[in-house]
């Protein structure tokens, strides 16, 4: 099976993960955004999947989900609109980024093989207990193709990111400090500088994204100093909010964001 996820990181660096919202901010935008994204040069997408109570999200993502459900969005919605993802993004890696909730009302192998049969390479679910995914869900993930994402945070033991790290065959996604994501408060410099180095002195198997409070250049910049690359979601979402064409937003945020930066090797 394809495996898009391996063959981003493979043949680029400095990857930009891009999180939007499913129907945000109007239910059909979720294709035009995807299709605006890649073109303007998001190496990821990662679509997240509307939910009323987003424990993970600022008030900025828990809006736009506010906005989508209101505006018709859930998960059957969802996959009648990914039936066309892949005619409109072929080669991009695709995530599907939400909570446990929904997904054990749909049924998780129901929702698992939806998500095969629309093109979807993998997911994440920061409420997902990792005893029950590797008991229980491992073996359908696996399955069906579809990659696990895992967050590590500046408090995960070594024990346990090494766990991450062998449940995985994707990326661990590093949050960046404490808080949800959207934060404006800053982390602490040296606290962080020594978080990212303990993590590159593991060895992992698996690339690492940084997400968190990334909201511009600058930042996508400094992360990419510390990792493959990064995961930038709310300042997207907050440029969105009043905007007349989101796709030519989205498109106009992602250039100002990716370009070539040298980096060391």
């Amino acid at each position: 099976m394809n495996n898009r996820i391996k063959n981003a990181f493979a043949s680029k660096q400095n990857l930009l993960n891009v999180y939007f919202t499913a129907g945000y901010p109007r239910l059909p935008d979720t294709l035009p955004l995807a299709k605006a994204l890649v073109e303007a040069g998001a190496d990821i997408l990662e679509i997240g999947m509307p939910f009323s109570d987003p424990l993970a999200d600022g008030p900025v993502i828990q809006r736009s989900s506010s906005a989508a459900l209101a505006n018709g969005m859930n998960l059957p919605v969802l996959f009648e609109q990914l039936r066309e993802l892949r005619a409109v993004v072929p080669e991009t890696p695709v995530l599907l980024m939400g909570y446990l909730n929904p997904v054990l009302q749909f049924g998780v192998e129901a929702f698992l093989r939806q998500a095969a049969a629309v093109g979807v390479d993998g997911l994440i679910l920061p409420d997902l207990p990792l005893d029950e995914y590797e008991e229980r869900y491992h073996p359908l993930f696996q399955q069906y193709g579809l990659k696990a994402v895992f967050l590590v945070t500046p408090q995960t033991s070594e024990a346990r990111i090494r766990r991450l790290d062998a449940l995985s065959d994707a990326f661990l996604y590093l949050v960046s400090g404490p808080g949800t994501t959207g934060g404006t408060t800053l982390p602490d410099a040296e606290a962080q500088q020594q978080y990212f180095e303990r993590i590159a002195a593991l060895n992992l198997k698996n690339p690492r994204l940084i997400g968190f409070g990334i909201a511009d250049k600058m930042g996508f910049d400094r992360a990419c100093e510390h990792a493959e690359g990064a995961i930038i979601g709310s300042a997207l979402i907050r440029a969105l909010q009043d905007a007349e064409d989101a796709p030519a937003t989205a498109a106009r945020f992602v250039r100002g964001i990716k370009s070539p930066v040298a980096r060391s090797v």
